[in-house]
Order: C-alpha cells, then structure tokens, then sequence
C-alpha cells in the first residue's frame, strides 16, 4: 500500500486522469514511466472471447477457446459445485490467452421471458442466481482471474437499455434485483462490477452514488473497482464523484480532460480522483501478479470439452417422458427430423459469442459412433423456417420409425443480445413440423433448444421434452449422453415457463420507454407472482424430471421457535426409490404465515443437489439464517424480520411441496408499511389483470411524469438515434444508420447478426458518437451534429465538418504506450 501511495504522489493530474479510463477497446492504461502496466480484458461469461487484434473489420474474431453451456443452462443444474468447476477452467484458458479480467458472470433478473440477452443471465430468482454466480466467481477468482459481475443494476430488457430508467420501488430493488448482486460480493468478493447502461429511477447507474457507494461499497463491504459497461459513461465527473472508477472502452481521452478540467476548476475535489486512482492501481498490480506467474501456462482444452459436456447434460431439463419412452437404445430404429441436430444453437448472440474449440452436434456424434439413422432437416434456419416441402419430406422419412427425435428451438433470428422478444412462439416452421410429425407418431420426442421459455401448443401430441437450453461446444454428444440413457437427466428449471405471454404480469410492463419502463409488478416476478396469483403454468420453477424416482421423509427443524438472530437446521431424508442412479435438486421455500406486509406465497431460501445410487437414502441438512426470514422494510430502510409463524416447505418444484413444518421466529417489534388503502392489489394478486399507475406510484411514493413525444430543439447527449426523427436531417441520418451500420461485418455475416447491429445501432445514444469511436468522432463534432438534429441544420454540420477537419489530439496509445 505504501509503494501505491508513492505512485500515486509521483503521478501527474493528467496520468491519473488517464489511468481512468482505458487505451483501448480492451486495456487499461499503462503509464510506462512509473512501470504501471496494462491490464487485458476479455468478454465472457461462458467461454473466453479474445479478440484477435490482427483481423480485419470493426468486429474482430476472436481466438478459439472452450464454449461451455451459458449461464442459462448452467443454472438448471442447480450445482454450485460444477459451477465453480466451470469458471476454473475458463481461467485456465484466461491464463493461456494472457487475459486477466473476464467480463462475468450476469446476474440480471429474468423479470420476464421476454428479454432478448436472458440465456446470458441465470435465474428470476435473486437467491439462486445469487449462489451460482458465488460459485462462478469463487472458480475464475483462485486461479488469479479477476472477475466483473454485471450489469449492475436494473438492467432487464435490451429495449433502449442504453438511457431507458427503471422506475422501480425500493423492496423490489433490494429484494429482487440488487440481492444476487449482494450474495455475490459478499461471498465470492469479485475484484471488479460492472455498471449498467441504463438509469435507475432517474439516475444513470453509473452516477448513481447511492447504488456504487452507500449500498455497494459501505454496507456490503464491496473492495474492488468499479468499472463502466462499454459505452455506459454519461457524465464522466459526476461518475467518478459516485464511484464509478474505471472508463471503458478508450474515448482517446476526451473523459479524462473533463476530469483534469473538473479538478482545476474546483468542481471535482481531487480526493474523488485519487481514491479511484488507488483503488485501479491495487487492481492493476495484483492482475499483474498474474501475467507474471502465467507466462507459460498451457490449458487442457481436451478435459474442458468433457467438463462443457457434462455441464451441458447436468444442465439440460427433461420436461416431459410418457410411458418412459426416454432413454432409447442406439440400436432402435429412430429418425431425427430438424436442421439443429446438425447445425446446433449452441449458445447465445452477442457479445458472449465465444469461438469453439470443438463444436460437436448431434448427428456428429451418431456419425462417430457409426449409430444408424434416418434424417431430414424439417424446416429451413432463416425467417419463421417454414417449408412445406421439407415437412413433407420429414414426415415420409419418419413415417414408420419406432421414434422420432424431432430438434426444434429458437434461432438466432429469436433471441440475442441488443433486440428482445416479442412473443414466446417458436419458429412457425418448428411448430408445424411437430404437429405433422405427431400426426404419424405416437412416440414423438421434440428435443429443444433455446435461451428462454417458449409456448408448447403441441405439449400433448409429443411423448417426450428434453429441453437442452443451450449446450455449448458438447451439446450433441450431451445430448446423445441424456437419450441413449448413459447420462440420467437432473436439470430442473430456474426459471418458470408460462402457458401463454398473457398470464406474465411482468410483460405487461415490459419495454414502454422512450424514457422510462415500469416495474410495476413490484416483487412478484417469476414464480413469486404465479404462485401467489395461483396462475396456471406449463412448468414451474424448480421442475425437471427423471429417469428415476425420489422419496422423501423425516422432516425434521431443530426447534419449534427461535429468535431472528439464531439459526433454525432444517433435515429430512431423499432415497433414490427408483430403477437407476440419479441426482435430485432438493427446494427448500420459506411461507410467511403472519406478515402484515404484503409478500409472495414463497420464496425459494436454500437448495442443495444430492446424487444418489439406485436404493440409497441420505440425510440433507439445510441450514436457515435471520436472512431467510427477513424482507427489506422502506420505512426503516433496512431488512427487518416480522414477528410469527413461518412454514418451511420442502419438494422438488416450487408446486410440488412434499414436507412441511412450521417454526415460529420472535423478532423485535419495528414500524411497519401499510399500502392496504393506497395499493391493494399488491395483497391480493389472484384476479389482477394489471397493476393501476396510482397504486404502483404509491409503493415509488412519487409520481412518474407521462410520457411526451420528443420535439425539434429538445434531443441531447442521450437521445438515441431511434429518436432523431423530430426534423428532416435527423430522419435521414437514422435511415441511413439502420441502412448501412450492418456494413461494420463482415459480407457474410449471417441476418441475425445485421439485426443485433441494426437494433443496437438505434438504440444508441447520440454520446456515444464520441465515446464508442476512440475519440474518432470528437465531442465537439458530435455537439454540432445535435445541433443539425435539432433542426439547425446547416449551421450544424458546418461546424461539424470544421471539428472532423480540424487538428485533433494526440492518441491515446501514443502518449502512454
């Protein structure tokens, strides 16, 4: 520490101000003369995507490395364990590829199906996701590699989610979309967290000192540095003031004038700057520590195939098995129907997109075990897939086969990041394959893929569901592991498939903008508000099927009552009462029998995954803190434990409860929050259809604004090209950037990445002209052009063209290389 405070003593104002921020798209600023190296960052949180700098367009490919399941297959396995497994191994090839921070793990809430970047994020409920993410952090961080848990916070759709507030009350926020983050940082201690894009009830999540300082950093204890989502900065001074430490991508500079300008003026007091400056200095020497130890460190890509492929088959979620028509033999005469079980949807769209080492289908695997089959691709990869030909062809194929794997999902073109959802359909072609199919077969196996829920119109026509989600690089010989029966399946759902979009409260409020989406469903996401609203559903959270069968017994608390200060253990026994090996994810929810606040029917406070031979019986032991018990009082403005009775209940899913028991717990008495008169339906959710703007103000304890449309002379820094078209110039431009911002890849990049490009493109704010171009837009160039935008048309781009001709700064690289 003594050897940083000298550093710091030696550093000019410009070299703090330029420590800062970053050199390039994926460095930090060396500043050579004090030996201060550069740090290297790399995408994840699936598999390592470093870029290779050497190839050619804006886009860069990025070197081969391990694509393990994403985030939202590895959560269905409910396996901390494996979990951690698998953020070793990407460490490992961190190591090798001389990358030290990986951008990982996401912890957003899945607040509804709809969010186009979901398979990046793992569950709807903050405790799972909360421990998993633990685990992640724990297996990347003892290898040396500094993690960034993200998008801190709020951040649930892609729909404007570079400006868009979240206007969202404050139990939700600290019970629902701050509490993974919490468990997080106070378990695992990530060495970085990444700001999001979007504002917090007004204020830019990058500027929000309440959420990066007095919550992060002072009452969970938070120690690493903050760092900025590429292109989240808005203002760079009132950041720094609020804790946002660490700039990112490079915008050659511009940032880390406003700083130098902000101290010598007086408006930033230099304590900020030097307080950021120590914190990114630690940062940087213990990443270099790494570098150093990992010069010649060589990874075992092989062994990390074989742990993608167990991942894959933990995580994959068997959803449905009439008559046990699942596992097949390799031998039985079989078809498989569908263009994804040779061209695999292995994992999302985005900028998690990894680069496999080894990508292995489905019909690969069959080739390479000489296993017999009919086949026929069924429907096309483009659009809604639909041929009528190939039907028709598929159904002769499978006509007479004694089964049928039939490979449906969502494609790329139906999920990715930078555009969301619009419906929870498949592919129409998809759809009307399974129903052709069913009409010439009674055992009809659909095997499906995919980040997110989708409707099952045709759940009854089909014998079988082995929902993959996405498998990674090993996904078709999981695949092949699960349906031959060498892999007994053991993933349940960490996330609730509705029946139909309608029944999702959540989705009724999801998107709206251009400046402000509600939450106005409060708490009651995901299987909180299915459950308590007893709607019905296709699959419930926690739910996935077997090969085997489990019995449990002997419920046992350790006692009947407790003070909220002590902890109450929770046993009971699972045996293995069925024909073969297998895993069981054992629930444990707690039910507030006696709160006067409103609260879900349950919430999920502890699980653990028990493997367990044909005939075994163990013991589980569960251990309940103050925390599960606790919900976050508004009045006190701290987490608060009602006094009364509890139920403890115990099951497979979060509708199949198989034990219960109830503990009394006496807390000290504290005020409580009472909206009964002024937002009742937060009590009574059954018959609610929508959640009344007045009774969701009254939990924010403010009125929202309306909505107006914009007008010629009122875009600024953060309006987005999608809203440039108030006047004639600003119209054109927005054309011509949905026109032509595909151009940026490569010619034969496939549609769906033109639309994630496209969609992106728009959402941009027009700051970002200058902050997502290494300064090759300057600020002042981007100034005039809002002036043209804003209908001054002529003088505007005038001004323009002087900046973009005038003599711009030295680069970045060139003063600190």
């Amino acid at each position: 520490m003594h050897e940083i405070e000298s550093i710091i003593a030696q550093l000019t104002l410009e070299e703090k101000a330029a420590l800062c921020s970053g050199i390039s798209n994926w460095e930090t600023t060396p500043i050579k003369r004090l030996q201060i190296p550069a740090v290297t960052l790399s995408d994840g949180p699936h598999g390592l995507r470093k870029e290779n700098a050497e190839s050619k367009g804006m886009f860069k490919e990025s070197f081969p490395a391990t694509c393990f399941p994403p985030a939202v297959t590895l959560a269905s396995t409910w396996d901390p364990l494996l979990v951690e497994e698998v953020g070793a191994a990407i460490a490992e090839e961190c190591l090798e590829q001389d990358v030290q921070v990986l951008l990982g793990p996401g912890v957003n809430m899945k607040r509804t199906p709809l969010c186009g970047r979901n398979f990046e994020y793992f569950s709807e409920d903050p405790y799972l996701a909360g421990k998993l993410a633990a685990a992640y952090i724990r297996g990347v961080q003892k290898k040396g590699i500094a993690t960034s848990l993200k998008h801190y916070a709020v951040n649930s759709q892609e729909y404007r989610r570079l400006t868009i507030s979240a206007e969202v009350d404050e139990r939700a926020l600290r019970e629902i979309y701050l509490k993974a983050f919490e468990i997080a940082v106070k378990e695992a201690y990530p060495e970085t967290i990444m700001c999001s894009y979007n504002r917090v009830n007004g204020v830019y999540a990058g500027e929000h000192r309440a959420l990066l300082w007095a919550i992060l950093r002072e009452e969970w204890g938070f120690q690493g540095i903050v760092i900025s989502d590429w292109g989240a900065v808005n203002d760079r001074v009132k950041g720094l003031q609020a804790g946002l430490d660490l700039e990112m991508p490079s915008s050659n500079g511009i940032f880390d004038r406003q700083i130098v300008e902000a101290v010598e003026s007086g408006k930033l007091e230099i304590k900020y700057l030097d307080q950021a400056v120590k914190r990114i200095l630690r940062f940087v020497f213990k990443c270099a520590r790494t570098k150093e130890k990992a010069a010649s460190f060589k990874a075992n890509y092989d062994n990390h195939h074989l742990l993608a492929r167990k991942a894959a088959a933990s995580g994959a979620v068997l959803l449905k098995n009439r008559d046990n028509i699942l596992p097949l033999s390799p031998d039985s005469d079989f078809a498989v129907i569908g263009r994804l079980a040779k061209a695999p949807r292995y994992q999302g769209c985005g900028s998690s997109r990894v680069n496999p080492k080894r990508l292995v289908s489905f019909c690969d695997y069959l080739d390479s075990q000489n296993i017999a089959y009919a086949y026929a691709p069924g429907y096309n990869m483009k659009g809604d897939g639909y041929s009528a030909e190939k039907i028709t062809q598929a159904v002769e194929i499978a006509r007479g086969k004694s089964s049928i794997l039939l490979f449906a999902g969502l494609t790329d073109e139906y999920e990715s990041e930078g555009f969301d959802r619009t419906h929870l359909c498949l592919p129409r072609g998809h759809n009307a394959l399974i129903d052709a199919l069913a009409k010439v077969s009674d055992h009809l196996i659909v095997v499906l893929s995919g980040g997110a829920p989708v409707e099952m119109p045709w759940l009854d026509q089909a014998s079988a569901v082995l929902n993959l989600y996405l498998g990674g690089e090993a996904v078709g010989e999981a695949a092949a592991d699960l349906i031959f029966g060498r892999v007994n399946p053991s993933g349940k759902l960490a996330e609730t498939f509705p029946r139909q979009l309608q029944d999702c409260l959540a989705a009724k409020y999801f998107g709206m903008g251009p400046r402000r989406v509600h939450y106005r469903e409060s708490i009651f996401i995901g299987y909180r508000y299915y459950d308590t609203a007893q709607k019905e559903v296709l699959f419930p959270f926690g739910f996935g099927l077997s090969y085997t069968s489990f019995t449990y017994s002997d419920l046992k608390i350790s006692a009947p009552a407790i003070a909220e200060d002590e902890t109450l253990t929770v046993s009971f026994k699972i045996k293995n009462s069925g024909d073969c090996d297998g895993a069981e994810v054992a629930q444990l929810y707690v039910r507030d029998l006696s709160a006067t606040n409103f609260v879900p029917e349950k919430e999920l406070r502890a699980f653990q995954k028990v493997f367990l031979k044909k005939g075994e019986t163990k013991t589980v032991t569960l251990d309940l803190n103050r925390d599960a018990f606790a919900f976050y009082n508004v009045r006190t403005g701290d987490w608060c434990v009602e006094s009364g009775d509890f139920e403890i209940l115990v099951g497979s899913s979060s509708r199949d409860i198989l034990l219960r028991a109830t503990v009394q717990v006496k807390a000290a008495a504290v005020e409580m929050p009472d909206y009964k008169k002024d937002a009742p339906v937060y009590y009574s959710l059954t018959d609610a259809e929508e959640i009344p703007l007045e009774q969701f103000e009254a939990l924010l304890g403010r009125k929202i604004a309306p909505e107006k449309p914009l007008k010629k002379g009122e875009l600024d820094l953060n309006s987005t090209v999608r809203d440039l078209g108030v006047s004639t110039f600003g119209k054109i431009f927005r054309w011509a950037v949905a026109r032509f911002s595909p151009m940026v890849l490569p010619k034969n990049a496939p549609d769906f990445e033109k639309k994630m490009i496209r969609e992106g493109a728009l959402s941009l704010p027009v700051r970002n002209f200058f902050t997502m171009t290494n300064g090759a837009v300057t600020d002042e160039a981007t100034f005039s052009l809002l002036m043209a935008f804003n209908g001054k048309t002529v003088k505007g781009l005038y001004q323009f063209l002087k900046a973009m001709l005038s003599k711009k700064p030295p680069k970045k690289t060139d003063i600190y290389r």
